[in-house]
This record gives structure tokens, sequence and C-alpha cells, in this order.
């Protein structure tokens, strides 16, 4: 074992990461080398990646935890956001989580926003007119089409009662949580759809974070006796999280005992679903905050087993468990396999595990990871090639949960600068300056963050929930940037087949990502999949394999353009 660990991560040092695993291949021929190094290298300072278009877009969504008179502990943890396609029109509409009062006697609370894409990246509220205008107080979301109907419906979790939206097709969406048997109660913090038994319609897991109520709440201070938030273990209640099984007539039964998923239980934050061993079977990964992590090993029958210290990806290399934020899963090295990205606390830094087949291990500090996050606390996160060169980048969302001394702004203790990640060859990353890509840094108490080509320009931009701010919208303007090409990847009912996994070869550049929506921190994220191509003007060949097993060809394509890569294919 050591061996193998000690040669992977040279071969990540030296950006040597070569498939060992035979390929379907248009050309009928296995290529072995994944992206080539860009022609220039990146320098410090850079221009800018992002440009804030939040004013210019019409978006006038302002986020409001509440916080006046005490620290109620959900307010230093809200701040949730959706990117999906609502209307069917073709991109992607915006949704935006609102928390507003702890206080039960506060009334005539601001709700959930809604913003329809006018196409161009500008955007109108819709919220009253959809109904979806929801005044819980609002952790996150996730979208799915759980009916089958062809449309996007949408799933609310709060500090309380969740909501499931049906959409009904015409522009509306009806409240159809009762009726559907979602109501869960608990503290949900991010969820997903996902269809864990294989029987063709999306299933919901829900992370619930701590068993908290208005009569438990603490106060807490700093040794100097200033007042903050508390941790999470100030309360010790973790809680308990949710399996929701799709009967496939609109309504869903709690499987959460049957299926083991209740056996073992932290401060659930983030959640990130795939085949993580290779069995043909969706597994789901819980990032918790200030306790191991779990890793659902899904069976096949209906059960689950926690296999996270098994396979090393429950504590950190010096068996230490972490503040888990958010969480995704992206095949780093394309070997076929799943790897995972968490964010964490400041002096924990952010914790990349990677997938050595049969384990996971820490390779955060040989990835370069390690000393640019120590000083942060990150949430919302994603991976993408922003400038098209082949090679993926990384956003991390950040914002402290605590007071820190001394703080940046007296007057707003919890706001950080949020950092944007490139790299050289894929293997190892150095951060972006300015931070966070923008010509000014963004420095706010930042949560949610999604990742989508809002424009249709066929790039990723970010969209990013700040605790009592502005949201940012953050219009990708990466220069220099090479070719790209996108896809939508269709199931057989005609909607996206989450977690199928697409391969591409471009001359001699081999990729792969994953048709994923929820991922991050409380949030729902474009589904299509995205490539930079680098100098390639065409990609070869394309290889599907969907969750049931089928495996498909397409190609060739042109770059710099979409397609549809429907369930089946050719041959």
């Amino acid at each position: 074992m050591r061996g193998k660990l000690s040669t992977t991560h040279c071969n990540l040092l030296l950006g040597a990461c070569v498939l060992s695993v035979a390929v379907t291949s248009c050309r009928r021929e296995e290529t072995k080398t994944t992206a080539p190094k860009p022609s220039a290298s990146a320098t410090r300072p850079q221009p800018p990646w992002f440009e804030d278009v939040t004013l210019a877009s019409g978006v006038d969504f302002v986020h409001t935890s509440g916080n006046e008179d005490r620290f109620w502990f959900p307010e230093i943890m809200t701040g949730g956001v959706g990117l999906f396609d609502y209307d069917r029109d073709g991109d992607l509409d915006l949704y935006l989580v609102q928390a507003g009062a702890i206080d039960p006697a506060i009334t005539n609370l601001a709700g959930n926003k809604l913003y329809r894409n006018h196409g161009d990246g500008t955007f109108e509220e819709v919220t009253d007119a959809a109904g979806v205008g929801d005044t819980g107080y609002g952790m996150g979301c996730t979208c799915g089409d759980f009916n089958g109907d062809g449309f996007v419906d949408l799933y609310v979790t709060n500090v309380g009662p969740n909501v499931l939206y049906r959409n009904n097709g015409d522009g509306t969406f009806l409240d159809v949580s009762a009726t559907a048997g979602v109501t869960d109660s608990a503290w949900g913090a991010s969820a997903a759809f996902v269809d864990y038994d294989a029987d063709g319609d999306l299933d919901l897991f829900i992370t619930n974070y701590v068993d908290w109520t208005v009569e438990r709440e603490i106060d807490c201070s700093t040794k100097a006796g200033i007042r903050t938030y508390c941790s999470p273990n100030n309360y010790t209640a973790p809680a308990p999280d949710t399996l929701l099984r799709n009967n496939g007539d609109g309504t869903f039964n709690d499987v959460s005992e049957e299926s083991g998923v209740r056996k073992i239980f932290g401060n659930a934050m983030g959640v990130a679903c795939g085949d993580y061993n290779g069995d043909g079977f969706v597994d789901i990964y819980v990032a918790n905050d200030g306790m191991p992590n779990q890793l659902w090993m899904n069976d096949g029958k209906g059960r689950f087993s926690d296999e996270a210290l098994i396979w090393g990806c429950a504590v950190n290399m010096q068996g230490q468990s972490e503040a888990g934020m958010g969480v995704t899963v992206i095949d780093i090295d394309h070997d076929g396999d799943l790897d995972l990205f968490l964010s964490h606390l400041n002096q924990e830094s952010n914790t990349f595990y990677l997938n050595e087949g049969e384990w996971f291990s820490d390779a955060t500090s040989v990835m370069g990871l390690t000393g640019p996050s120590l000083e942060s606390t990150g949430f919302g996160l994603g991976f993408s090639d922003f400038n098209h060169d082949g090679i993926l980048d990384l956003y991390v969302a950040n914002g402290r949960v605590a007071y820190v001394d001394p703080p940046l702004d007296p007057k707003r203790l919890f706001i950080e600068p949020n950092q944007l990640y490139s790299s050289r060859d894929g293997s190892l990353f150095f951060e972006v300056m300015p931070r966070g890509g923008t010509k000014e840094p963004s420095v706010e108490a930042s949560r949610g963050a999604a990742f989508g080509d809002i424009d249709n320009d066929g790039d990723t931009d970010i969209v990013v929930v700040n605790i009592d701010a502005r949201p940012q919208i953050l219009r990708n303007i990466a220069g220099d940037r090479g070719h790209w090409i996108m896809f939508r990847v269709l199931n057989a009912r005609g909607g996206y087949a989450l977690n199928a996994d697409v391969q591409i070869e471009a001359g001699r550049m081999n990729l792969r990502r994953r048709v994923q929506r929820a991922y991050s921190y409380c949030a729902s994220n474009d589904p299509r999949v995205h490539f930079g191509l680098g100098a390639s003007t065409s990609v070869d060949c394309v290889t599907v394999r969907w969750p049931d097993g089928t495996k498909k060809t397409f190609g060739p394509f042109s770059a710099d353009a979409s397609y549809d890569l429907p369930h089946g294919g050719v041959d």
C-alpha cells in the first residue's frame, strides 16, 4: 500500500497521471495522456478571471440572517442557491434562499426568490407568479425531476420543515410537501436527488445539521469575553440524516432506518453522490462539521454501510475530524474513479482525498492546497476549467463562523476573501491573485456557491450567496482562453442522467467528468458537462457510461458548441 501511495503522489507532482484502464474509443486505440501543459505559465498577479455583474443583471436579492440582538446559531450557516432551467427555454434560472429571522414573533418575513433568465445573463424576478417564495428560515436547495414529467422540480431545506415544489410545466410550481411526504422538520442543510435504487426515478437524501431549537440555544464567547457563534459540538446534538425513497407515484417513503443511514450520524453539512468503489451502484458521501465524515456504500439491495474509516476519508491524515462544510466529487486525474474535495474551518486547511481504487489518500499537501486555505473557512466550492486550457481550476467561497481577532472589518466580523486556484499541469495548484479572480477581491461572509454557464457563452460562471449582503454573480471573463465543448447527457426519459460518466478524446487529451447537480454547499448546479479543450478545435470521441451500465460512443464533434447525448446513442 505504501508503494502505491508513493507512486501516485510522485505522479501527481510530476503532472503525469496516466490512465491505466481501457476505454471504448472511436479511433479503436487507447489514449494514455491527460491534459497538456498550457503553452504559457500562469503569473501572479493576473488579469481578472471574473467580473461581478450582479447590479447589471437585475438581481436585487439581499440576504438577511436576522442577526440583531443575539447570536442565534443558524444565522451563521445560512445561504443557499440554485441554478436550474425551470421553464425549459435553454438557459439557467436562479433561485436564492433567504433566511429571515429566528425569532417567531417577527412577521412579514422576506422569502426566497426566483429569477427568470432572459437568455443574455440578465434576470427578471418571477417569485410570486411561480409560487416559490417560501418564508421558512432557509438553508439551501436542490433540483431534479422527481416525477419524470420533463420539468425540473425544486426542494428547499430549512431550519424546520422543508418544502418540495413540483414544477407544473407552465411557469408555476405547487407546494406538494405534505402530500409527497417530504416535510422533514429537522435542520436541513445540503440535499441531493439521487436514484440510489436504480429504478429510474429520483430519491432524495437530506443532510441534517444539529438537533437545535430556540430553547436549546446557548451563549458563547471568546476567551476575551467577546460574543461569538458557538461550535456545533457545544450543543452535543448531532442530527441523523434522511433518505426518502421515491415511490414512483409522486410520494416518498422515509427509509432512513431500514437503509442503515441512521446507524451513524454527525453534524452534516455537505453531500456528494457517486459510485466511489466502481460496483455500479451510487454511493453517498456526507461531510460532517467537527465529526468523522460518512461514506455510505450502496450494496445495490437498498442497504448502506458506512465505510469512510476503511476507505480513509472519515478524518484527515493526522486522524483528526475536521469541520466539513462543502464537498465536491471530481475525477482529478482522469483515471475513472471519483476523488473528493472538502472545505473546512480556518487552521484546518481544506482537504483533497485522492481515490486510489480501494482507498483514499490525503493528497492535500502534494497538490498545493494546504497552505493557502489555512487562514480561511471554506463553504461553497467547485472545480471547472474556467479558462479552457484543458486543466481544471478550483473556486472556494469563504466566510468565518466565529470571531477572529483582529477582524478584517470591525463592523463585519465574519468576512473573508474568496479564493481561486489554478494549475499548470492538473496536479499542483496555486492561488490566483487578485484573490477570488476578480479585479477587487471579494470579501464577504460567503456561503453557498453555484456553478454554471449563465449566459450560454460556453464558459462556467459562478453565483455566490453572502450573509447579510447581496449575492455575487460572477461572469467568466478569463482571457487567453482555449476552445470548449458542452454536453447535455440524457437518460431514457429525456432528463439529465445524474452520475453518468463522460469521457472525451480530443487530440492527445483524455478527460473525464460526471453529470452532477448536488455539490458545493447548500447549492444546486448546472448539470451540463463542460470541458475546456485548449488548442483543440474538435473532439474525436465521447464515451458515456450511464448509471444503468449502458455504454455508448459518440463523435466526432466540432468545438465551441453544445450537444445532446441521448441514452442509447450509437455503437
